[in-house]
């Protein structure tokens, strides 16, 4: 916007001004010329500068034998020789040459005359408006006051705004943010406030959900216990044991609705060394055990328990699928990856999304006479996504499933 005013202030004012100061002093100029012209002498250039000096601030001198510069040298505002030029090409017929940057106040003026040149030194201000250099000194020292405090207010309203995205990807990932006062513009503020009453509300309704996901996990496992207290005192035979089996399914089931329902609220990050938290965590399966290959040390801050559930559910799930599992550990400029792979037959790229809903699992060889209730990758996912992560799934080197998790660092 000032870059505009400044050029519309040139171009309409202040180039208009100059224009008709410069054609003020060529006229003064052409005169002086033409008097000289008619009785040509040095007595007759001192009556002339006699008579400009005091009224006109213009002086004349005659140099004998003289000739006109042929070097030229440009003013920093080329708009200024422009200007002058013209009015000295539209006012005079003889040669002339000018100078407006030897003389920081004064303006050299030559024209060629039978005897020599006539050199006119004129006052600058005659010839260009000074108010242009006040106005632009005042243009920029305002266009950087103004810069200034609007930077200094942007990243005033900023802040806040900041505080607010950190805290709520903060909530995100289970994180208390307790500390979180809104500050800022109202607007600012109101959102601050609204994000409260919202993390308020999704923790009640939590603590609501786990509660009560307990409550019914304790009163469900009473008639349970039971039955297999009466099962077991029973004579063994195929019915009492299938029986049996239903109960440690329902048990089983009942659990993985508890876990994914409940989380792990409250868990504090730790920086951790992941290659021997990993290869302990592996140490802990069945045989075989994944293949571990590491591409260098590796810590990362994590939630030891949480992240230990979603990488086991992770590395079972191989197993079951697949006779030989791998596990490779990448530290990337930005995040740490994860991958997991298997020789199982796979999953469907169609399907692949799908799988990582609650209680959803697959008809196809993937799934048969495999126990669960398909909640181990929709536990996983949350919990990664809960670190700011992703858990994606693709196609194995190895010919079966490649789960790949990316940490952020």
């Amino acid at each position: 916007m000032q870059t505009a005013v400044m050029y519309f202030f040139f171009n309409a004012h202040w180039a208009q001004v100059t224009a008709n100061l410069s054609d003020s002093v060529a006229a003064d100029v052409s005169v002086a010329v033409d008097l000289y012209k008619q009785s040509p002498s040095l007595k007759r250039a001192e009556q002339l500068d006699a008579m400009l000096r005091p009224q006109m601030e213009l002086s004349v001198a005659l140099r004998e034998n003289d000739s006109l510069p042929i070097s030229t040298r440009d003013a920093f505002f080329s708009a200024l020789d422009k200007t002058l030029k013209r009015a000295l090409g539209q006012a005079l017929t003889d040669e002339f040459w000018f100078d407006t940057t030897r003389y920081p106040n004064h303006i050299d003026i030559r024209v060629s005359v039978d005897e020599g040149v006539l050199r006119f030194i004129a006052a600058r201000d005659r010839v260009f408006a000074p108010t242009g250099y006040a106005f632009i000194f005042w243009l920029v020292t305002a266009t950087l006051l103004l810069t200034l405090v609007s930077i200094l207010f942007i990243r005033n309203q900023a802040r806040p705004i900041s505080k607010l995205a950190a805290a709520a990807d903060a909530f995100g990932r289970g994180e208390d943010t307790a500390d979180f006062k809104p500050s800022g513009a109202s607007e600012v503020r109101l959102a601050g406030h609204s994000f409260i009453k919202m993390r308020n509300r999704i923790k009640r309704q939590i603590e609501q959900r786990t509660t009560f996901l307990a409550g019914v996990s304790h009163d469900l496992r009473t008639p349970l216990t039971r039955l297999r207290l009466h099962l077991s005192m029973q004579d063994q035979n195929s019915d009492n044991e299938a029986a049996l089996v239903d109960l440690k399914d329902m048990e089983n089931m009942l659990n993985g609705y508890l876990d994914f329902a409940q989380g792990l609220p409250g868990e504090i990050s730790e920086d951790v060394a992941l290659v021997s938290w990993i290869e302990k965590i592996l140490s802990g399966l069945p045989q075989p055990k994944p293949e571990l290959v590491a591409l260098g040390p590796v810590t990362l801050s994590i939630k030891r328990t949480a992240m230990k559930r979603a990488l086991t559910n992770i590395f079972s799930n191989a197993q079951k699928y697949g006779n030989q599992t791998r596990v490779t550990l990448s530290e990337l400029s930005d995040y740490i990856e994860i991958a997991v792979e298997d020789d199982g037959p796979g999953i469907p790229s169609e399907k692949r999304e799908s799988v990582f809903k609650p209680f959803q699992r697959l008809d196809d060889a993937r799934n048969q006479n495999i126990e669960g209730v398909g909640l181990g990758l929709s536990i996983a996912r949350d919990i990664v996504q809960s670190h700011g992560g992703s858990l994606s799934l693709g196609d194995s080197e190895m010919g079966g499933l490649k789960a790949l998790i990316r940490l952020p660092r």
